[in-house]
């Protein structure tokens, strides 16, 4: 049985237990699913009947005995942790050189050209959480007219500003020619624009986050899709984490529950290819808050809406669930950890019950979805098409 559609379901930064590289990366006893299923707000049985408790690892959730979808992990071969190499291994491509991180800040030389580009002054130049940042500078912000600019453990430069201040267009294009100076020996995984609002101390940050990523440097599974003809619908951060590259719809969310809505939406139209999907408050709003109840509630609040949709599914559908790293909330660390990534498959076309074990690389998937609609193409993964695929 063939696959017209394919939704991909990218639950952002929900890992499943510590790389063995992960005290490289000082991740070491990182598991995202573990410090979840410690918390009273998970209540997930779609995915525990897909089989997410099954997982080689896994040993914080029940099994399904026997699980009703496809199961597995899977380990990340790029130098790397953060979102921008995630999702371009899932999408096939293997990052060997790790993209540039700032521990201490940018250095001045770099400073000077943005603040140059922009007309505008800059506070703070350090790895900072984004909530604390906005509180510790958000008055001389507003009182100089500086841009905020900080960083974190991963590859980013961030810009924050007070959307009364500076509007939203303006931040944009502030992150547009930060994007242009940020190459070479500089170029940073993404350029973020962070808008806030409020009063001090109530600043918030506000929904019109925009990521700026670097192109991909080689074709990527949605190049060869789009190329046979296929669609290739992004919806949330996916048009922005691939700079555009091969996607031929762009869907933009504010959140986890605009997301899942907008997805329900596109599976009521009629289109074959595929709708790569990122859920981005795992990550922006729990993980990186060490928010353990807060990120429970949205795996719960994700599971009631995936047993609707699944129940939803035509004859020749596939859903696909997994995550582009970790970002353990139970951690002191606020930032990524370098963990395992879910599998997780369902839909007619496919088998159940199918243990896919441990794999090599995010890549895998890449593989195993091109062969699904019958694409050639080269990934850095080794597809598992042939092992879930229907008779």
């Amino acid at each position: 049985m063939s696959v017209k559609r394919l939704f991909w379901i990218v639950l952002d930064s929900f890992g499943c237990g510590e790389l063995p590289d992960a005290a490289d990366y000082g991740d070491e006893g990182s598991d995202t699913l573990a410090a979840c299923a410690g918390s009273k707000k998970l209540d997930i049985p779609n995915m525990i009947k897909l089989g997410l408790g099954d997982i080689a690892g896994v040993s914080a959730l029940p099994k399904a005995c026997p699980a009703e979808g496809c199961y597995g992990r899977m380990g990340e071969l790029s130098r790397g942790k953060d979102t921008t190499t995630g999702h371009w291994e899932l999408a096939g491509l293997v990052s060997e050189k790790p993209f540039p991180t700032y521990p201490h800040g940018f250095p001045q030389e770099v400073l000077e050209r943005l603040s140059q580009a922009w007309g505008r002054g800059i506070l703070c130049n350090r790895p900072y959480s984004g909530t604390q940042v906005i509180y510790d500078y958000g008055r001389e912000h507003l009182e100089t007219g500086k841009l905020i600019v900080y960083t974190s453990a991963d590859s980013v430069l961030q810009i924050a500003a007070h959307e009364q201040l500076v509007p939203v267009p303006e931040l944009y294009r502030y992150c547009e020619q930060a994007r242009e100076i940020m190459r070479g020996e500089h170029a940073v995984g993404r350029i973020i624009a962070r808008p806030f609002t409020g009063s001090w101390p109530d600043f918030t940050r506000t929904t019109n986050r925009h990521d700026y990523s670097l192109t991909p440097p080689s074709p990527t599974m949605l190049d060869a899709l789009l190329g046979a003809g296929l669609a290739t619908i992004g919806v949330g951060k996916i048009y922005d984490i691939f700079a555009g590259r091969a996607v031929s719809e762009c869907v933009r969310t504010r959140g986890n529950a605009d997301g899942m809505a907008r997805t329900a939406e596109i599976a009521e139209r009629d289109f074959k290819g595929l709708c790569f999907v990122n859920l981005v408050d795992f990550d922006m709003m729990y993980g990186h808050r060490n928010d353990v109840d807060g990120y429970a509630a949205a795996l719960t609040e994700f599971d009631g809406w995936l047993g609707e949709f699944l129940s939803s599914l035509r004859e020749e559908d596939a859903v696909l669930i997994t995550a582009d790293h970790g970002c353990d909330p139970s951690t002191p660390s606020t930032d990524h950890s370098r963990e395992y990534v879910p599998i997780l498959l369902a839909g007619a076309p496919l088998k159940a019950g199918v243990d896919l074990g441990t794999r090599r690389s995010f890549a895998d998937a890449a593989a195993a979805c091109l062969d699904m609609f019958g694409v050639k193409a080269e990934t850095a993964g080794e597809s598992f098409w042939d092992e879930i695929k229907k008779d």
